[in-house]
């Protein structure tokens, strides 16, 4: 037919090859029948430039494209073939719903046409990927292609080779595969633009060495598989895998188990699939190894999986090994940061942060930072919010293997004393930020130069809970018995500002043990009164106050440590009101206000006032309890009481919100419900959630009294979402309630 037209048009092949654009070689082998698929911009060419009429310029392009088909079906098999998708695939709905928009995108400019998934060792990147492209292979009738880059080897494929691989699968003969890397990308490049191909590259190891595989634009797609964040590459869309909810890893782990002749638990299925961290590769293992031992239930293989120090060896089948798959990442670190990376497995919380690595892993902030973001590009460290780190539970399992294997247990030993060190260091010099009149902490430590305020102390305290916690734990174990004590006192002042965290029973029994080891019971009453504080508020169990208290009390007489004895009897005193035995109550508060005054500690001496008021509003003393609350009110604003002023901008919220439901009490709501707006604005500015939620609620109360229906209903879902947020559901509900009850 192109020689038909040719002729009709009067040109002979090197006219027609000026005009066209296409070379005379190329005419002569469609001519001759040796080219009977030549890609569409060649014939589109042709036909501009012998001026074919639509009807003559259709059937030329069809024919054109029909060859093309038979030559892409007459290409050789087993070149980059995709490889088979598993049967009992589950999950990743969001994924495959990301890799079907993104690959059905049309090519108009600007449409994405290359889609790279990343995350760590055993994600199931490939899975997800190759189970995609079977999806998809109708929507590429020109071929799906696979192509593994061994980008965990220490031998990548090299791009040339990786190329030539592609092209012969396109169908390119070796003899016409250019010598040179830059042509034979150029062409690979060309054969993507028309044709509806989708490129799977698996396992890919840099930048470097995608680029030159992905298509220029056009009708072929391309998805990239990696360990690594390839952050460099430009223009193309990102799905950064993490580990399977619970659900779809229990259908997952079920899914492979369906054909198992034992059934087995529920709930064993479920702890198994929680123990593989939902990990695909680590549920692939651990259910193969039930199909192939028809003997074994979820439950045994659950049970040995519950040993930290036999997981990995246990989540081994055949030649899938998890170990194996971190270890290859493992391997592709530089020295310094395969050191950190072992040595952060003997940080005791779940995350933690640059200035802590670097602590750990002996290196400056700066080299620890450049660690850290090369594990986090492996996969091997998942950065959560605020700079912070975190391992997957597996990956730390097997940090810890390579640490114990690796490096003595006499240097893992000195490392963990230095961490403990440095926690319970920081962790005191931020505690101490509370304390009355103690100035900035910060100044005489370097090391706590990022607590240089109360609000990065109290950040510190809150984001690093579970490590400091853990170092107070070890110091105990191996006796640093003045430091687990100085650290459990700072916290004296702290812990009311975060009254519900669930770590104060163990942080001050750890305080007392160590008081007593040390042999001082005026330290050892002071952390006994702390343990009837925990055990009056955020236990709310009085009788165990109680039992506290008078053992504070007997130390505290025995070393002459008056401030405990008045502590304890305020603490007392407070156990009393909640058991009713008000005039009990009374009388402790009375006591402990007393001996505060004598010993010139005002303020504790205005927070036993402001305990005592609370004792006489419970007897019904509601004049008395107001006209207590009023002095002590008069007290806090006289700048010459002596007191500090930090202590009174926490006390006095709390006396305006007990004069404000005296008030209420007495009957004057009106005048209540200002007292009580003023307080928990105060509250909020000083970060007093507690008696803020509480006060909400009895605002809420007073207003619905005076008809004040949705200002009553605002107060009653602010304090709901107080309660929530210090961890109180059952009266985070209750207020949840109560807002909605309304008409």
């Amino acid at each position: 037919m192109l020689r038909r037209h040719r002729h009709a048009a009067r040109l002979t092949l090197e006219q027609l090859a000026e005009a066209s654009g296409v070379s005379a070689r190329t005419l002569s082998d469609m001519e001759r029948g040796r080219s009977k698929g030549p890609q569409h911009r060649t014939v589109t060419a042709l036909a501009d430039a012998l001026g074919l009429a639509d009807a003559d310029r259709k059937q030329l392009v069809e024919l054109a494209r029909e060859g093309r088909l038979r030559d892409h079906w007459a290409r050789p098999t087993g070149l980059c073939e995709l490889p088979r998708s598993v049967d009992d695939f589950t999950g990743r709905v969001a994924g495959l719903a990301w890799t079907r928009e993104l690959l059905r995108a049309g090519d108009a400019p600007g449409a994405a046409g290359v889609g790279l998934i990343t995350g760590s060792a055993g994600l199931g990147k490939t899975t997800l990927a190759i189970h995609a492209a079977h999806a998809l292979r109708p929507d590429f009738p020109d071929g799906v292609f696979f192509l593994d880059l061994f980008g965990m080897s220490p031998r990548p494929l090299p791009v040339d080779d990786a190329l030539g691989m592609l092209l012969r699968a396109l169908g390119i003969a070796d003899q016409q595969i250019p010598g040179d890397v830059t042509e034979r990308a150029s062409l690979y490049r060309s054969l993507l633009r028309d044709r509806r191909v989708l490129i799977v590259l698996d396992n890919a190891a840099f930048e470097e060495q995608v680029r030159p595989l992905l298509p220029g634009g056009g009708a072929g797609k391309a998805l990239v598989s990696s360990r690594r964040l390839l952050a460099g590459l430009e223009g193309v869309r990102r799905l950064a895998l993490g580990p399977l909810p619970l659900l779809e890893a229990t259908e997952l782990l079920t899914g492979i188990l369906k054909d198992r002749g034992a059934p087995d638990e529920g709930s064993a299925v479920g702890q198994l699939a929680q123990l593989c961290g939902g990990l695909p590769l680590a549920l692939r293992i651990a259910g193969n190894r039930l199909v192939s031992r028809p003997s074994w239930n979820a439950a045994d293989l659950a049970a040995r999986l519950t040993n930290e120090e036999r997981r990995l060896d246990q989540l081994s089948a055949g030649d899938l090994k998890i170990a194996t798959a971190f270890g290859l990442s493992y391997e592709q670190l530089a020295t310094s940061t395969r050191r950190l990376f072992r040595r952060l497995a003997l940080v005791p919380g779940r995350n933690f942060d640059a200035a802590l690595a670097a602590v750990v892993g002996g290196t400056s902030i700066e080299e620890a930072w450049n660690a850290l973001d090369e594990l986090v590009d492996l996969g091997l460290l998942q950065d959560r919010t605020s700079e912070r780190y975190r391992f997957h539970d597996l990956v730390r399992l097997f940090a810890r293997d390579r640490l114990q294997q690796e490096e003595p247990a006499a240097e893992r030993d000195a490392l963990t004393v230095t961490m403990t060190s440095w926690l319970l260091r920081m962790a005191t010099t931020a505690g101490r930020w509370f304390e009355p009149g103690y100035g900035d902490p910060g100044q005489a430590d370097p090391d706590a130069a990022e607590l240089s305020s109360a609000e990065k102390a109290d950040h510190w305290l809150r984001v690093n809970a579970d490590n400091w916690l853990g170092a107070l734990r070890h110091g105990a174990s191996i006796g640093r018995f003045t430091a687990v004590l100085d650290c459990a006192e700072s916290m004296d002042w702290f812990s009311d500002r975060w009254m519900h965290a669930p770590h104060w029973y163990e942080v001050f029994t750890l305080g007392a043990e160590a008081a007593a080891a040390l042999g001082d019971p005026a330290r050892q009453a002071a952390q006994l009164n702390m343990l009837a504080w925990v055990h009056l508020l955020p236990r709310e169990d009085p009788e165990t106050t109680l039992r506290y208290t008078a053992q504070a009390i007997d130390l505290a007489t025995r070393s002459g440590a008056t401030t405990q004895i008045a502590l304890a009897h305020h603490h007392a005193g407070g156990a009393l009101r909640r058991l009713g035995r008000l005039d009990e109550a009374i009388a402790a508060e009375t006591q402990a206000a007393q001996i505060h005054l004598a010993n010139g500690d005002i303020d504790r001496y205005c927070h036993s006032l402001g305990a005592l008021g609370t004792c006489l509003r419970d007897a019904g003393h509601h004049t008395k309890a107001l006209e207590q609350y009023l002095d002590l009110l008069a007290l806090l604003n006289d700048d010459r009481s002596g007191m500090t002023p930090s202590v009174a901008a926490i006390i006095r919220p709390i006396a305006l919100a007990r004069v404000g439901e005296c008030l209420g009490l007495l009957g004057h709501r009106a005048e209540a419900i200002i007292k009580l707006t003023e307080a928990i604005s105060l509250m909020e500015q000083v970060q007093l959630p507690v008696p803020q939620a509480h006060s909400l609620e009895t605002l809420a109360v007073l207003l619905a009294e005076e008809d004040r229906t949705g200002e009553s209903c605002h107060a009653y879902a602010r304090a709901a979402e107080v309660y929530e947020a210090i961890g109180d559901a059952d009266a985070s509900s209750r207020c949840r309630d109560l807002a909605n009850a309304a008409p």
